[in-house]
Formats: structure tokens, C-alpha cells, sequence
């Protein structure tokens, strides 16, 4: 933040006029000023802490002060410390502690406050000795305390924007002066620790010249810190004089130094001018704390002629203590326990990073076969995080390390930071993942997928080639166990591969074996089944080819795939219809770099295919009260078993070596029956019955549309729609109050299985169960009839019915007696319709369908 002095006010306006007038560059007056340092201490209880952790006062906190005043035997300052009490409430003058720095006694013992009852902020104030100093600074405040809280707010948030600016610009400094070639990695990381904003441009540049990029922009390099209002933010978005918003807007000033912020100067100058008096004018000084030493820097230097200048000092508020936001990045991401160093990556809080206000910090480690580890940790915006310690006596994190959360304490208070989850690299197995195979084709890049139970622990991949010479792997992170790799396979030679995976905190690297095969300039096969509109396309290097056409009907590339070292490319028709019709012949195979090739083109037999008949539901027996009815034939419950006819279309009989595959929509869950095995009756070559048990053949994470398909001789046909499976909850009844028109409570299990539910059809007022209801009972309106209507969240576009036992508390009595005492608690429900309430209690949110 910047402030102009009362006597440089007017001039400031003059510039910014020839400014614009004139196109003459300008030099905002930045913080660069030192001024006198002061020493400040905080006792809170029986526990004192240095100025430099602490970022917020309470009542009743001991605060000491000392002034270091360079040159006072010739320039005597008067040390004022002031507690304010908010903008409209001036403090009174016993909250104004005086200190005369040039005599012994203020030298050697300063000040010692105590933070009184209803304290706002506390403020100092240098001045030099006049006769009658204190009086005019005590009258000054508590005739303008709006001024003073407004400028010691502002000058805290400049001090913590400043210190991340500073902050920002010692780290490129010296990690440009220490390895230059790092700044291209550390810088992002820097920028996200201080909220600080980096010219990309810069980064491209060569690494001697990359910080002197980095550093240059000064205060327009500062950016929301997530703490408090930023420089900018709390500044510009109040009203300006028009004639600075113009001035900000010149090029000049934009690329100045204090470009973004010149409209706010003038505010701030506004009120500190406001406060000129013929014998004092006030300069505000920036705070930089290292320990008890606060070290003042000013953008205006002192006047010591009438009217003389007071510098006005803001120290921490009195304020709840506001700890920092932080949270892991990414978030959930599992980080390898065996790296040197370990770094906990961290954001939400730059001020956390640019301060000591967070101190003592340790990484407290569970530990799965003992008591808790707890290692040192220290915060380092240019790695992004907290880095840790490891154990000097074994130099890394125990095996059974499990997952870590960090502590620390900001100022007096304790903070309990984000938990972070561990993985051991030295535990970790490497295999292809599956669908993978180990059989490549070289001459072009190829790419595999590698898995193992956390990829955090992964320093390095290579591929060795066989004659034994390594090349680098790029590889990337597609998933908490999944990494992609890239391999150079266009640079080896056909043969014996291996890749060589190395990982933190082992010695050892791992190796798979994989084979390059050469490959082969030509087309072996197009083959479309009759009626399909897709064929698949097989041979090498199918990557170029841009269009086959065979009889006139013209087939488009998908998704390429590589199985034992041939290419399969499935090519589809722009028309389907146009693809039944289809018949043998040769296919011309465009390719990209415009050569026509020739494969033969094979149209096969149908697709295998059946069609349903028939199918029946036996569900286990239900009883008459809190049932569920289901409305739709279409719906299967998951408890139920199902048994269903298909006739054989193509071929026209049913073999007993094929099979018959069940799945659902997504191919998730499915099962397999053999024909020949047992598990499908044939009632005669055409027609075969099957049993189907859901929740034993499909488990009891399984639901929604189902489907099957015929599988002969290994070609599978078009799946055909066979019943929406559906998972049922256990309703256990109903408990309902006297009052119709309060809600009733569902008790039963697994009550998460429904979506909504309403006391009519229509469900004109639902109540929805929330994702990831757990809780056994839920909150519902009065049914009708002990009726409920119900949608399962396995197919929510069916409307079904509960048919329930409902029992209602008969009302209070209006003069109870031991006759009425001798009532039972509940009573079952009138059958008569009562309007339905919908209750929402914080478990079920009511909805308008």
C-alpha cells in the first residue's frame, strides 16, 4: 500500500496532471525508507512470544515496547502507544501510555501495556519532542479515531502484502544466484504459496535472465492472499478521484511500480491530510518483523520543521485469532513417505508462507504397529509447502507410516492443519495395467499404462533397448495408481525391451520385459459382420489411414488399438443402412500421405442374436405390512431371482458351446453361463430358459438396466434389453405424532437405496434422501391410508408404492388421569386421508417435482 504525505499531497496532484498532459514517465515512491526499529515483545499467560508470531491481540495480553531512535541526542522522538476502540468511539486518555525515548529510563524499559476490555486496535506514534506533543497526538485521536482504526487497518494488510512481496522476490533472488536452471520449476510453486502473480514470458527466457524477469513489477506482482483483503482488492474497490483512475490508466503508470493501486493512494493521502495541523503531519511506516525486532520503513522522509512528522505504527488488532486455511494439493492425493525431502504441498493461506505467525510446526505420523511420530517441519513457498524433517537416526519415515496431520501454533493458539495420506515406495509393485500388453511395434512412439497401489514414490522410468542402452521415458500421472508412459520405441530396434522403474526409497530398481516387434507396411484384413455398420481393419501402422471405402459405402477410423504387435482399427460407416446390403470384395485404404492400398474386405455371418419370449419375477415372500410394491413389470428386485425364455434368431439353434452374457447397461457388473454347462435349459434347439439369482451372480453393488447377448464361437452379438435390476431397502414401520400436520419417522435399513418419497402420486411434495444417507430413520410426512409413494434410486422414473404399519401417539389429555395414564404410547392410524406435511430435518430436503 502506498500513502503520500500531507505536505506532498497537493504536489502528487500536480504530477499526475503533467502526466497526462505531458506523457512524462513516472516513479511512485515506494517503502524504501528506513526507519527506526522497535522491539516488541507479548506475554500471554505464563508463555512471551517475539512480535513476529504473533498476529492477533486478546484482552489482558502484556505487551512491552523499546525504541531505537538513531541519532537522538539530536533528534528527540516522543513514543506514544494508543489503544482504539472503533471508528466512532474515541478511546479515552488513559489508554494513551507515553515514553520519552532519549531518557534512560524509556531506553532501558520502553513500555508495558496491558490490552484493556473493549481494545480495537493499537497504534504507535513517533513524534518529535515539541512542548506539548502528547496532548496534541491524545487530542488528534480522539477527535479523529475513524482516521487512525481505517489507517492502522490498512497498514496491517500492507505490511502482510509487502511481506509477501518480499518474500517472493529474496526466493528468485536467490535461487537465481544458486541454480538459476531450478527457477522454472520453483517459480509456479512460489506464485501459488504467495498469491503472487509471474509473467509467464519469463520462464521461456534462459535461466540467467529468467529472476530479473521474475522480479521486476514490484507491487503489481501482488495478488489476493486469501487471508485478509488484498492490497488491490481493499484499495480499488472503493471510490477514487477520477482524475487517479485516469492516471492509473496511462501506460506509463502501468508499468510502474505502484500502477494498479494510484487511486487508492490518493484515498489514503485524503485522510491522513484530513489530519494536518500547523504542528503536525502523520506518514505512516510499513512493519517488518523478524523476531522482537520490528524494523519501520517509510515512502516519505521525516520532516523535522513545523509542520513536523509523527510516524504512525500498526500493531497487531485485538481480534478472535483467525488461523490459516490451508488445504492439500490436490486434494486426497497420497504423498510418498520416502522421498528426501518430504514435502506436504499446501495452499489457501500466502500469509502462512510470508510470515512466522505459524511457528513449531510438526507432521504428526500414525503409525499402524506403534505410538505416533512426530517430525520437525518448516514452510518453503519455492517447494510449495511444509517440508519435513525426516528422522536423524534412520534418515527416513517408518515403514507403517500411515496417514500425517499437521500441527503448529499461530501466535498463542494451537492449529490442527489438513491430514495428508503416506504411501512407502519401498512397498510398492509395478505391473503393466490391464489391457495392456507387453508386445509393441516400433519405428512410432507407443504408449502403456503402469499400475501399483500409489504412484506418489515415482522418481524415474527408462527404457533399455538390447543392446543395452537407456533412454528417457516420459510419463505422466493419470491416476492415484496409474501412471501413462510414452515410449521412445521410433529410436530402438526390434527385440528383448526393459523398462526400468525407479522409485523413492529404494535402492533397487524395478524392471518388466517387454518385446518391440517390426513393423509391417501392409493391410491383412477388413472384416464387417452382415447388418453391422462397423468393421474392424487389421495390420500395421493403421495410424495413417484416413478412409476405406468397399461397394461404394465409404467407413471412417475410430480408436486405435494393438494387440500382439497388429494394429486393429474399427471403421465405421457414415450411413448404417447403407452397410446391410454388403458383400464381399476388395476394400481401397486411404492413407494420410495420399497413397490408395488394396485389402480384402470379408463380410461374415450375422451377429449372434436372440429375442425374449418370456420372463417371470419370483421374489421372496412378502409381507402384507411394510412392503414395497413395485408399479412396473420392468423392475427386478435385486433379492428376487429371474427366469426368462429366448428364442435363437441368427444362428437359428442354440450350440452347447456358446454362451449367453448378462450385464448391466455400463458393463460393470456381468456374468457368463455356458450353454453346455448347466447353467441354461435348452426346452428345445431354439428355445433356452435361464435362471438368473442377481445378488449372487451379480453382487449387491449392482443396478440399473440390464442386458444380454449371445456369444458363438467368440463373436458376440448386440446386447438386447432384459429388466431394470433394483435394490430394495428394509422398512421396518412408521412412527407418527398426534399432530397430522407434523412429521412422522420411517424407521428400517439401507434407507439410502430410495430417492424420494411423497404422500401422493404425484409427488407435488417429495422429500429427497440425500447422497450418502446413513442414519436409520427418516423423517417423512403422514402417509395416506398407511400409504407412501416411493422412487428407488436405482430407477427413479418409476413411482412406487410402500404399504406400511403405521403407528400414531394418541394426543396429549387436556386433564390426565390414571385412567388415561393406562393408554398405550401408540395407536394405529386412522384411515382417513390427512393432508401431508413434508418435515425436513436436516436429513431430507423437500422438492417440487
Amino acid at each position: 500500500m502506498l500513502f503520500f504525505s500531507t505536505s506532498s499531497f497537493t504536489r502528487a496532484l500536480l504530477a499526475l496532471v503533467a502526466l497526462l498532459a505531458l506523457r512524462v514517465s513516472f516513479a511512485g515512491a515506494p517503502f524504501d525508507l528506513a526507519g527506526p526499529t522497535l522491539e516488541i515483545e507479548v506475554t500471554r499467560g505464563a508463555r512471551t512470544l517475539p512480535a513476529a508470531q504473533v498476529p492477533s491481540l486478546a484482552v489482558g495480553d502484556r505487551i512491552a515496547i523499546k525504541a531505537d531512535v538513531a541519532g537522538s541526542d539530536s533528534a528527540r522522538y516522543l513514543m506514544v502507544a494508543a489503544f482504539l476502540r472503533g471508528a466512532t468511539n474515541p478511546p479515552p486518555e488513559q489508554w494513551f501510555f507515553p515514553c520519552e525515548t532519549w531518557t534512560r529510563r524509556c531506553a532501558k524499559d520502553g513500555l508495558s501495556l496491558t490490552v484493556p476490555e473493549g481494545a480495537g486496535q493499537l497504534v504507535v506514534f513517533l513524534a518529535p519532542q515539541t512542548g506539548g506533543a502528547f496532548r496534541t497526538l491524545v487530542a488528534a485521536v480522539r477527535g479523529r479515531p475513524g482516521a487512525f482504526v481505517r489507517t492502522s487497518q490498512d497498514l496491517k494488510q500492507a505490511a502482510l502484502d509487502h511481506a509477501r512481496l518480499d518474500a517472493y522476490l529474496a526466493a528468485v533472488r536467490h535461487i537465481g544466484e544458486v541454480d538459476p536452471a531450478q527457477l522454472k520449476e520453483a517459480a509456479p510453486l512460489l506464485a501459488r504459496s504467495l498469491a503472487i502473480k509471474v509473467d509467464e514470458a519469463c520462464l521461456g527466457k534462459i535461466p540467467v535472465l529468467q529472476a530479473p524477469c521474475l522480479a521486476q513489477g514490484g507491487e503489481s506482482l501482488i495478488l489476493d492472499d486469501g487471508h485478509g483483503a488484498s492490497l488491490a482488492q481493499a484499495l480499488t474497490s472503493g471510490p477514487a478521484s477520477d482524475l487517479a483512475m485516469e492516471a492509473s490508466n496511462a501506460p506509463q503508470l502501468k508499468s510502474g511500480y505502484y500502477g494498479p493501486f494510484i487511486g487508492s493512494i490518493i484515498d489514503i493521502a485524503r485522510i491522513l491530510d484530513s489530519l494536518h495541523t500547523a504542528q503536525y503531519q502523520y506518514i505512516p511506516a510499513l512493519t517488518s518483523a523478524r523476531g522482537r525486532q520490528v524494523a519501520l520503513t517509510l515512502n516519505a522522509p521525516p520532516s523535522f520543521h513545523d509542520p513536523r512528522s509523527v510516524l504512525v505504527v500498526a500493531l497487531p488488532a485485538v481480534e478472535t485469532p483467525q488461523p490459516p486455511a490451508l488445504r492439500p494439493v490436490p486434494p486426497n492425493e497420497t504423498l510418498c513417505a520416502s522421498k528426501d525431502p518430504l514435502v506436504l504441498p499446501v495452499d489457501g493461506a500466502p500469509v502462512v508462507f510470508s510470515t512466522t505467525y505459524a511457528h513449531d510446526a510438526v507432521l504428526r505420523i500414525a503409525r499402524k504397529g506403534g505410538a505416533p511420530l512426530e517430525l520437525p517441519a518448516r514452510v518453503d513457498p519455492a517447494r510449495g509447502g511444509f517440508v519435513v524433517s525426516l528422522p536423524p537416526e534412520t534418515g527416513k519415515v517408518p515403514d507403517d507410516a500411515g496417514s500425517a496431520t499437521l500441527h503448529a501454533e499461530w501466535g498463542f493458539d494451537h492449529y490442527d492443519g489438513p491430514t495428508f495420506k503416506l504411501a512407502d515406495g519401498r512397498t510398492q509393485s509395478w505391473s503393466l495395467a490391464a489391457g495392456d500388453s507387453q508386445e509393441l511395434i516400433v519405428g512410432r512412439p507407443g504408449t502403456i499404462h503402469l499400475h501399483a497401489d500409489s504412484v506418489s514414490c515415482l522418481d524415474e522410468v527408462a527404457l533399455v533397448d538390447a543392446a543395452a542402452k537407456p533412454h528417457k521415458v516420459d510419463w505422466k500421472k493419470t491416476g492415484p495408481n496409474e501412471v501413462e508412459a510414452t515410449l521412445p520405441l521410433q529410436d530402438v530396434q526390434p527385440g528383448e525391451l526393459t523398462l526400468r522403474v525407479r522409485q523413492s526409497g529404494r535402492v533397487d530398481a524395478q524392471t518388466l520385459t517387454l518385446h518391440a516387434f517390426s513393423q509391417a507396411a501392409h493391410l491383412e484384413s477388413f472384416t464387417v459382420h452382415a447388418g453391422d455398420a462397423e468393421g474392424i481393419l487389421r495390420g500395421n501402422r493403421l495410424d495413417e489411414v484416413k478412409l476405406l471405402t468397399v461397394g461404394g459405402i465409404e467407413f471412417t477410423p475410430g480408436t486405435l488399438s494393438s494387440h500382439s504387435g497388429t494394429d486393429e482399427l474399427p471403421m465405421r460407416a457414415a450411413a448404417a443402412a447403407d452397410a446391410t446390403a454388403l458383400k464381399s470384395g476388395d476394400a481401397q485404404v486411404a492413407l494420410a500421405d495420399g497413397r490408395t492400398l488394396t485389402v480384402k474386405a470379408a463380410v461374415d455371418s450375422p451377429r449372434p442374436s436372440a429375442a425374449l419370449v418370456s420372463k417371470t419375477v419370483e421374489r421372496p415372500e412378502v409381507q402384507a405390512e411394510n412392503a414395497i410394491q413395485l408399479a412396473s413389470q420392468t423392475e427386478l428386485p435385486l433379492e428376487a431371482h429371474l427366469s426368462f425364455s429366448l428364442r435363437a434368431q441368427s444362428p437359428a439353434a442354440f450350440t452347447p458351446d456358446e454362451k449367453l452374457e448378462i450385464a448391466t447397461a455400463d458393463a460393470s457388473f456381468s456374468v457368463v453361463f455356458g450353454v453346455g454347462a448347466g447353467e441354461v435349459m435348452l426346452q428345445s434347439k431354439r428355445i433356452a430358459v435361464v435362471t438368473l439369482d442377481p445378488a449372487h451372480s451379480l453382487g449387491p453393488s449392482a443396478f440399473g438396466p440390464l442386458q444380454f447377448r449371445r456369444i458363438v464361437d467368440g463373436v458376440p452379438g448386440a446386447w438386447s434389453a432384459l429388466a431394470t435390476l433394483v435394490r430394495l431397502p428394509k422398512v421396518n414401520g412408521v412412527d407418527c405424532p398426534s399432530d397430522p400436520d407434523a412429521a412422522c419417522s420411517l424407521s428400517g435399513t439401507n434407507l439410502f437405496l430410495l430417492e424420494s418419497l411423497s404422500a401422493d402420486a404425484d409427488f407435488a411434495r417429495a422429500t429427497r434422501v440425500p447422497d450418502g444417507f446413513t442414519q436409520p430413520a427418516l423423517q417423512i410426512p403422514h402417509p395416506h391410508d398407511g400409504k407412501l409413494y416411493i422412487k428407488l434410486r436405482d430407477d427413479p422414473a418409476v413411482v412406487n408404492v410402500a404399504v406400511l404399519n403405521v403407528k400414531v401417539e394418541p394426543p396429549a389429555p387436556a386433564d390426565p388421569s390414571p385412567a388415561s395414564a393406562a393408554v398405550g404410547p401408540f395407536r394405529m392410524t386412522n384411515p382417513e386421508a390427512r393432508p401431508a406435511v413434508v418435515a425436513a430435518a436436516g436429513l431430507a430436503t423437500p422438492v417440487q417435482h
